[in-house]
């Protein structure tokens, strides 16, 4: 890898003067009705910020209802401690336009916050944004039902924020709920940093699926610092692309020096996980975690129909209880070659699990194909109980143990 800048450190919150003139919804006509699908209203408020060169649209203490809103150069949102945006639950009120999703440049929905092209956006305050997903999640489980090879896509619902080609963004303080589809998306962005947000959709008695907190997608720069994520899916997903010929594709992409610090990860699929759409993720550190109810803490998703690079993956000071800690396994679901005649081979290398103080069932949950290679992991001061205590050294080209015990016993 390489140092980690002066710009990592500085984790001071914009205070709200600081972003400009405040725009109160409530000043503008937008009433405090948990009931009413007030885009328009609130829409024209961001507008008329944005034609009056920019300032920060507030949220009072309050409920108010929308569908997809857009904020423009030079504006921001802050909610309001006791404000909430809440989405609306009607597909409808969510245009199609060009976008971004699994991977993939399409058309799909908006989503509920959205900001494209804004430097320098700002999403603040102690509030809540609500996705009001249970109406999605019901329709998504109907659909699966039907049909259990269904895929994401084929179920309409929206994700809660999407951010794209934005830089120097900020997010802080802020409860990001109950999201539709994706929590947080942010798609080739540089210099991104989220701080003390709590993102959080359940996992029971409706499950949320596929409401990943947080998916950075053809990212660099990133600090996640401070916060709270409860899903039910991948907490923080790294992705930029898939398919035979993905790291050829313009749009595609990775995700380099990535800071993950002092969260805490309630459920999820995994604490962190690289794929399943992803070509290329680099200086990647994850410290100073505790996880409760993950069921993966490192999950490298191998997916045979793309070729794949994750190099300079650390994860350090992890304290708490997961299912398995390192997952490495192909990830087969929806496979496609799409004509391509060779499987491409898929890379993980200098991967670093060190200071490991955990509890688990599985702490090395590795079985590749012959299409992945693995090279140069190394563990070190590690204390971990785990009811299986296997580790394969032969799957790893270059495997160096350092102080490892699993069940008080050292690992040679």
């Amino acid at each position: 890898g390489s140092p980690i800048g002066p710009w990592f450190t500085n984790v001071q919150k914009l205070p709200l003067k600081q972003l400009g003139r405040p725009y109160v919804i409530t000043d503008f006509g937008v009433k405090n009705d948990s009931t009413r699908v007030q885009t328009q209203a609130i829409q024209q408020v961001i507008d008329k910020a944005a034609s009056e060169g920019g300032g920060v649209i507030v949220f009072p203490r309050g409920t108010f209802m929308s569908g997809a809103l857009f904020f423009k150069p030079k504006t921001h949102l802050h909610v309001a401690e006791g404000a909430v945006l809440k989405g609306s639950n009607t597909i409808a009120d969510y245009p199609k336009l060009p976008s971004r999703m699994e991977g993939q440049s399409l058309d799909y929905f908006a989503a509920l916050v959205n900001a494209y092209g804004v430097d320098g956006f700002t999403i603040s305050g102690k509030g809540t944004i609500d996705g009001n997903g249970l109406r999605f999640w019901e329709a998504f489980w109907a659909r699966r039902k039907e049909n259990p090879n269904c895929t994401n896509l084929e179920v309409s619902r929206p994700r809660l924020v999407f951010i794209w080609r934005c830089n120097n963004v900020q997010v802080q303080d802020v409860r990001l709920h109950n999201a539709g589809f994706w929590t947080s998306h942010f798609y080739q962005c540089r210099n991104v940093k989220i701080l003390d947000a709590h993102i959080y959709s359940p996992y029971q008695p409706v499950k949320a699926p596929s409401t990943d907190a947080i998916d950075l997608d053809v990212c660099s720069n990133v600090l996640i610092k401070g916060c709270y994520l409860s899903v039910n899916d991948d907490a923080i997903a790294l992705k930029g692309g898939k398919g035979p010929w993905a790291d050829r594709v313009p749009n595609n992409g990775a995700n380099t020096n990535i800071l993950i610090e002092d969260c805490t990860f309630g459920f999820c699929h995994s604490a962190l996980t690289c794929g399943s759409e992803a070509i290329h993720n680099r200086n990647i550190l994850m410290r100073n975690c505790t996880v409760s109810e993950a069921d993966r803490v490192l999950w490298l998703k191998m997916r045979p129909d793309t070729p794949q690079l994750y190099e300079y993956i650390t994860v350090e000071n992890i304290k708490g209880q997961s299912n398995s800690f390192l997952y490495v396994k192909p990830w087969t679901q929806f496979f496609d070659l799409q004509g391509r005649p060779d499987i491409p081979l898929s890379y993980s290398n200098h991967i670093q699990l060190k200071q490991i103080h955990v509890t688990c069932n599985t702490f090395f949950n590795v079985a590749i194909s012959e299409h992945d290679k693995l090279a140069k992991f190394t563990f070190e001061d590690i204390n971990v109980e785990s009811k299986n205590p296997t580790i394969d050294q032969s799957v790893i080209d270059g495997f160096t143990l350092k102080n490892v015990r699993i069940n008080q016993k050292l690992v040679q």
